[in-house]
């Protein structure tokens, strides 16, 4: 298979495509064809090496993408073989064409998602929710302000907060953004 790999830290030229052995999932694992892979900022720092994680090199970065399970390891009951799915993390990489991931990393894509979409939920919608609900402990009814609410991670807290049944104030930097903070229903 074909897969982007790292064999230094570095800038973006740093990434390689190669030609890779296939993978196949152990008890627990899901191996997933990956149709779409985002850029988490993460995977950035990390390519970089201004992260505290530095895998062994080389290595195949990506930790969001979504895709369809190809095969499943023994005792894996969460997804089945030819299901869509969206992943958050994986064991091997998702900028490759298969990924590894743990069965808990994956989750199940409804069909009116693409998997452009998909591969964008994990990372902005486990930020807010974090933010939201473990972090600031909110309950229904309490004013919540988010700053930057038209960006990804704003956005995603925007529509869990409305959700919950918090009262929502949204910033943005522009007519644009402020636009859509006031379509996603906060004030």
């Amino acid at each position: 298979m074909k897969a982007i790999r790292v064999h230094e830290f570095g800038g973006p030229e740093v990434l390689r495509l190669e030609e890779v052995a296939d993978t196949q999932p152990l008890g627990g694992q899901v191996l997933v064809r990956i149709r779409a892979a985002g850029v988490n900022p993460v995977d950035t720092y990390i390519r970089s090496g201004a992260h505290a994680v530095r895998p062994a090199l080389p290595y195949t970065p990506g930790l969001d993408a979504a895709g369809m399970v190809e095969s499943v390891g023994a005792g894996v009951a969460r997804v089945g073989v030819g299901e869509r799915v969206y992943v958050a993390g994986s064991l091997t990489g998702t900028y490759a064409e298969l990924a590894v991931c743990e069965e808990w990393q994956t989750h199940r894509l409804p069909d009116n998602i693409s998997f452009a979409q998909g591969a964008g939920v994990s990372t902005p919608y486990a930020t807010a929710y974090r933010a939201l609900f473990q972090r600031a402990r909110g309950l229904p009814g309490e004013t919540v302000l988010i700053h930057g609410a038209s960006g990804g991670v704003g956005t995603a807290a925007v529509q869990l907060a409305r959700a919950a049944g918090f009262v929502v104030i949204g910033t943005g930097g522009t007519d644009e953004g402020r636009k859509l903070i006031a379509e996603q229903g906060a004030h």
